[in-house]
Parts: C-alpha cells; structure tokens; sequence
C-alpha cells in the first residue's frame, strides 16, 4: 500500500485541510517530486525522516541489510509560523510555540545510493522536478557514488539542485570546513555549482529549518494538463490481506507520478507493455476507482507529486511491483523491443578508471524512465565521439517522446553507468 507520511483514514480528513468549497485545500496535495539522492550510508534515509517523519525504508531486505534497496516514497508539508516566520514541518512552531500556516506540500524519494542499484536510482530521476544531492561531513568528497548520482543529475537534466551536508554532529568545524571546500571543487563547472550547500544534522534536527526554507524556493514546474494521461508507474501493490475473502477483496493500486494529462474517478485506462501471455506482453485495461494523494482521497489527480490509483485490476497483477516499469494513460505509443540509439559514452565507467566501450554482442542495462530492460547489441560502430547501437531487448518497452536512454555495463561483474543514448526510432 502507499503510505504518505501525512495519512489520514478515508471519512477522517480533518476541517483544517479543506477549503470554504469543502474541496481538500491544494496546499496540501504535493506540487513538486524531490529526489534524495548520495553515496550508500550519507543519511539519505534519515533525512528524510527528518522531512516527514516516515522511515522509507519498509522492505524486509532493506531493514535486515541497513540500506535502500527499494525507491522510497513519503509527502509532507510545509509549514510557516504566523509569529516568527520561521519554517518546519508541524502545526505548532518549534521555535516559539505559535501557530504556523502551510505553505505547500512536496513529494520525496529517497533513492537508493549502492552502485548495484544504479538503474532504481535512475527510475526514480524520471520522475524527478528537483534533488537534494546528500554529502556526508565525516568522508572525502567525493565518494563514489557521489559522483555517479551527480551524472544522473545532469544526464535527468535535473538543474534544481540543493546540497545537503550531513552528520555535522560527527565532525568538528575545521572538518566541515574542510569538507564543504571539497563539495564546492567536487561541483565546480557541473549542474550544481551554484547549488546552495545547507550543513545539517538529520538526527538531532539541526539547520532543517534552513533547508526547508531553501526548498520553498524550487519553482513548480508549468504542468500540462490539457494532453493525453501519461502516467509513470513505479510502484505497484496488492493491498488485500492473507485470508481476505473473496467478497472484501479489492483490485491492485497503482503508484507513480503524472507526467502530463488528469486522472479522473471512473476512468478507463490503458498499461503498457502490460504483462506476458502465450509468448507475447498483452496491454491491460481497467478502471480507475479511487485516487489517493498525501492520503486524501480525490476525484481527480494531476501532474506533480506521486499519487495511488485504485484500479479494477486482477490484484495478483500488481503484487511485489509487478507492474513497475510500465506506463499508464490513454492512446499510448506502441511496444518496442528493439532499439536503434546515438550513444555518448563517459570518459569512465562510473565507480572504475575503465574507459568504456559497445561492442557487437555485449548486454547492456538500459533505463528509460521508469522502465528497465536488459539488451543485447546486435550492431555497434563509432562515429566521431559517439557510438550508433541496434540493440534487442529482453523486456519490451513503450517509447516516449524525448525518451532519453541511461546506459549501464557489466564491470568487473557489477553494473556501471557508462553513458547516455537518445533514441532514434521515432
């Protein structure tokens, strides 16, 4: 189930978040998607429980293991106090007790920062408006990973940028010093270098205030609501109970965020490239019956923020993310598995010192949008300083306009981020 930080059980949305209209007041359904992204072990995690006060990572595997694994989502709001102006995420000021007004309300994901979990992370900047860029002031800027989730950035053509210095309680002010000097070298000539750099301490709350206030600032995108829905689904759920019967239980629930277009109540929508059936993948159909965002239930949902959608769907469908990759709407393009593609290659693949290169037979790890498939180059040849590939896919795709392709390599048995292509078969 998608679970908000704000969640109010449907029948219990209290007075204060609706309007004179009785419409649920816009202040708080999120505007904005906010990707946290860093190095494995930054504090990505706990800032954002620090946020919204939600532990993203709900996956078994994830609390055995300590890291994340799985895209985390939560939405919170913010608010601002009617005395002291000053901005926090609570009703009542935690400055001077006065009451405070909301101001607007955001979606996080907090990516995952192991390098084997590259091609989540690069799901979850499709769907991005903004980043916090997590650095940690008790290690060398820049890690690893670092420097992989900055490409990612700049490959998503995400230019609103914060840097968030963590776990400043674990330094002295001659570390943090230090550490921010290597931030701004490590930024310098790339998409965030005039990213402001907030330092923090997620545990004991420190400077959030100030970080939140340097979020009020991100500008929401212009929206297209008048074309046709398109919808990325990332997350897909089964929310029935083991035992239910049959009589209580309910269709699967989609999660995603609305790239263009509204969802109605009752609407009839497509998924694509659906599932596997006889040796083919076949689109499904259903129904929307609920829409849920921030845990308000709506008759219509709209671009920004992540949102759920109740469908008709056969649950079994959607259980464990089946359907994560496809996409939703009305009138959608046709599957594709095979891809023709311009590539641009990195000078090395991120994590190592190797050069990287495509050639004729290689598989290859392909992320577009939220899809993820697996493909093998059937042709390959360079011209100039970028790489023409026909590739074959193992999972089939649907094809976006300006579909841009991050593409990952199998190094020294790990996936590595080795470049980008732009796709020509439209």
């Amino acid at each position: 189930m998608i679970v908000f930080a704000n969640e109010i059980k449907p029948g219990e949305e209290a007075a204060d978040v609706k309007d004179s209209s009785g419409e649920v007041d816009k202040r708080f359904i999120p505007e904005i998607n906010i990707a946290l992204v860093g190095h494995v072990d930054h504090g990505k995690t706990t800032l954002t429980e620090a946020l919204t006060g939600k532990w993203t990572d709900t996956h078994s595997e994830e609390q055995k293991r300590g890291i994340t694994i799985r895209l985390g989502y939560a939405d919170t709001t913010f608010y601002k106090c009617t005395k002291c102006g000053a901005f926090g995420t609570t009703k009542k000021c935690q400055k001077c007790f006065a009451d405070c007004e909301p101001q607007r309300t955001v979606s996080f994901i907090d990516a995952p920062g192991h390098e084997t979990l590259m091609a989540t992370v690069l799901s979850g900047a499709a769907m991005t408006d903004a980043a916090l860029l997590i650095i940690a002031a008790n290690e060398k800027c820049p890690q690893p990973q670092t420097r992989e989730h900055l490409l990612v950035l700049e490959v998503a053509n995400i230019k609103n940028i914060i840097i968030v210095q963590t776990k400043i309680d674990l330094v002295s002010k001659e570390e943090a010093e230090k550490n921010y000097k290597e931030i701004k070298n490590f930024v310098k000539d790339t998409v965030a270098e005039n990213a402001p750099i907030i330092p923090i301490s997620a545990q004991h709350r420190t400077n959030i205030d100030i970080l939140i206030q340097e979020l009020m600032k991100i500008p929401t995108p212009q929206r297209d609501m008048e074309s046709e829905l398109l919808i990325y689904i990332a997350r897909s759920f089964d929310i029935n109970k083991p035992g239910a019967k049959p009589n209580d239980l309910v269709g699967g629930v989609l999660g995603g965020t609305i790239i263009r277009g509204v969802i109605k109540k009752d609407d009839e929508i497509e998924i694509k490239p659906g599932v596997y059936v006889d040796g083919t993948y076949q689109a499904l159909k259903t129904k929307v019956i609920g829409i849920q965002q921030a845990g308000y239930s709506l008759d219509v949902g709209t671009p920004g923020g992540l949102l759920g959608i109740m469908t008709t769907l056969d649950p079994s469908l959607c259980r464990a993310d089946t359907l994560s990759g496809n996409i939703a709407g009305v009138n959608l393009p046709g599957i594709e598995d095979e891809l023709k593609l311009d590539v641009h290659l990195f000078e090395s693949a991120i994590g190592t010192k190797e050069k990287p290169t495509i050639n004729t037979g290689d598989a290859l790890m392909l992320t577009i949008a939220v899809a993820k498939t697996v493909a093998v180059v059937t042709s390959a040849h360079q011209e100039g300083e970028k790489y023409v590939i026909e590739t074959k896919l193992k999972l089939p795709v649907c094809l976006i306009e300006s579909s841009k392709v991050a593409i990952s390599k199998q190094i020294s048995g790990r996936w590595h981020l080795i470049g980008w292509g732009l796709i020509q078969n439209q």
